[in-house]
């Protein structure tokens, strides 16, 4: 088994932390494996408890749009969460539970090399911020920008904007999210994928998914 396999099977047997007694199934991510672009959420909420796939409700579908309309398509990208299982009742992943995950966000950096993260919210960009060596501020001042960083030797850019989820109850900043999308994030996608190899073809992670039931 490569890598992503074992990485996939690590995760879908986690007990590192009490979240896992509550869930239904991780949420590794998904997406094309050899991309140079990386989304990451907070953590599952109950529609990708459910099915193991990560951005899948509501808000999945808002960030499918904004991808699409950037001119994308949400499997040619990377998407993941900085925690992999769902907190009761949706509530803010706690410090301890974030710290437990982290092994598992480190190494799909490490795996993709993303020229470009884009962090979903303040708590994941928090995090990728801390992972980088840089001071977060918060949300309003920094969504939108872009952010040169270091995290396991990778050298990446990470953009902040706001939650999907946050947006769909705040038509102020679900404008500011589609403007952050139109703007720098299309911007540094499009230069990640002119600069990426265009003649492999990735694996995505539902294909290690499929190795992974095949093999129970």
């Amino acid at each position: 088994m490569d890598e992503w396999g074992s990485l996939v099977n690590s995760i879908l047997s986690c007990k590192r932390c009490r979240l896992s007694e509550h869930r239904k199934n991780p949420v590794p991510g998904e997406g094309d494996t050899n991309s140079r672009v990386m989304l990451v959420g907070e953590a599952p909420g109950e529609r990708e408890d459910e099915t193991g796939r990560p951005f899948v409700g509501a808000a999945g579908k808002l960030l499918t749009e904004l991808i699409e309309s950037i001119g994308f398509k949400r499997e040619s990208l990377y998407i993941t969460n900085v925690v992999k299982c769902r907190p009761p009742n949706n509530r803010d992943p706690e410090d301890d539970e974030i710290k437990a995950c982290l092994p598992y966000l480190l190494k799909q950096i490490e795996l993709l090399k993303p020229r470009v993260i884009v962090a979903l919210g303040r708590h994941a960009a928090r995090t990728l911020f801390e992972l980088g060596g840089l001071k977060w501020v918060n949300m309003s001042s920094m969504h939108g920008k872009a952010f040169n960083a270091v995290i396991n030797g990778v050298h990446t850019v990470i953009i902040p904007t706001f939650h999907p989820a946050a947006a769909l109850y705040n038509p102020g900043l679900k404008d500011e999210l589609r403007k952050d999308f139109e703007g720098v994030i299309r911007k540094h996608i499009e230069e990640a994928f002119k600069a990426s190899s265009t003649s492999r073809k990735g694996r995505t992670i539902l294909d290690f998914l499929g190795d992974s039931s095949r093999q129970g």
